[in-house]
C-alpha cells in the first residue's frame, strides 16, 4: 500500500544508497519530496535529475519542494520554484512548506494553488504542520496536519478532520525510537499517508524511515 511521503533532504552523490533504498521501495512510497537547495537551486543538479528519472520511472509521484514562508514569500518566487522543479526534474507535483494554519491566508495559497495547476502540479501538498482550517482542504490533495517529534506525536489529543474525506491526511514524525509503531499511531489517527525518522535536532530529514532504514536495503 503507497502510504509513506518521503522528505529525505539529503544529495544523491553523498547517500547514493539511502536513495537507493528509496527507489526499491516504490510501490509503498505515496511520493519522494526533491529539494536539491531548500528548493530547485539556481542550477539544475545532474544528481537530482537523475534520481528524479528513476524515481518517475517506477511511478511514484515526484514533489518539488518550495518554502512559502506562511504566506510571506512572493507567489511569484514560489511558482517560479515550482516550475523549475518541473523543467529541471519532472515534478508532477508541489511540496508547499511553512502553510499558515488560520483561514486568513487561504485567498492567497487559492491563488498559488491554481498557479502550481497551471505549471502541472497534478499533487499538491500542504504542510501546515498542525490541524488547519478545513478552507484548505479544497485546493489540497494532502494536508500535513503533525509535524514533530515522536514524544508529542504520542501525546497529541484527537483532532477534528479538516475538511471532507476526498482530502488525504499525512503526518510527519521524528525523533522516534526503534521499537515504536508510528504506522499504527498514524492509521489510528486518520493520517492515510505518513512518515517517521530516526533523525532529530535542526535536520531530522537527513534520515530514512524506519520501514526503509534496514541493512538489507541500505549496503
Amino acid at each position: 500500500m503507497s502510504t509513506l511521503l518521503v522528505p529525505y533532504y539529503e544529495h544523491p552523490s553523498v547517500r547514493p544508497a539511502e536513495w537507493d533504498a528509496i527507489v526499491a521501495a516504490a510501490p509503498r512510497l505515496y511520493g519522494v519530496v526533491l529539494n536539491p537547495a531548500s528548493g530547485p537551486g539556481d542550477r539544475p543538479d545532474p544528481a537530482f535529475t537523475e534520481v528524479a528519472a528513476r524515481l518517475r520511472a517506477e511511478g511514484v509521484r515526484v514533489l518539488g519542494y518550495a518554502d512559502t514562508d506562511y504566506g510571506r514569500r512572493a507567489a511569484t518566487d514560489v511558482v517560479r520554484d515550482l516550475t523549475r522543479h518541473r523543467d529541471w526534474y519532472g515534478t508532477d507535483g508541489a511540496f508547499l512548506d511553512q502553510v499558515p494554519s488560520g483561514p486568513e491566508e487561504f485567498e492567497h495559497y487559492q491563488k498559488l494553488a491554481v498557479a502550481a495547476w497551471g505549471v502541472g502540479c497534478a499533487t499538491l501538498v500542504l504542510n501546515h504542520g498542525t490541524a488547519p482550517h478545513p478552507c484548505y482542504a479544497r485546493i489540497a490533495d494532502v494536508l500535513v496536519t503533525f509535524e514533530g517529534p515522536w514524544a508529542a506525536y504520542r501525546a497529541l489529543p484527537p483532532q477534528p478532520r479538516p475538511g471532507g474525506t476526498d482530502v488525504r491526511l499525512c503526518h510527519l514524525v521524528y525523533d522516534v525510537p526503534p521499537d515504536a509503531d508510528p504506522e499504527g499511531l498514524a492509521r489510528a489517527r486518520g493520517a492515510a499517508v505518513h512518515c517517521a525518522v530516526p533523525g532529530a535536532g535542526d535536520h531530522p530529514w537527513g534520515t530514512l524511515p524506519y520501514t526503509l532504514h534496514r541493512p538489507e536495503n541500505t549496503s
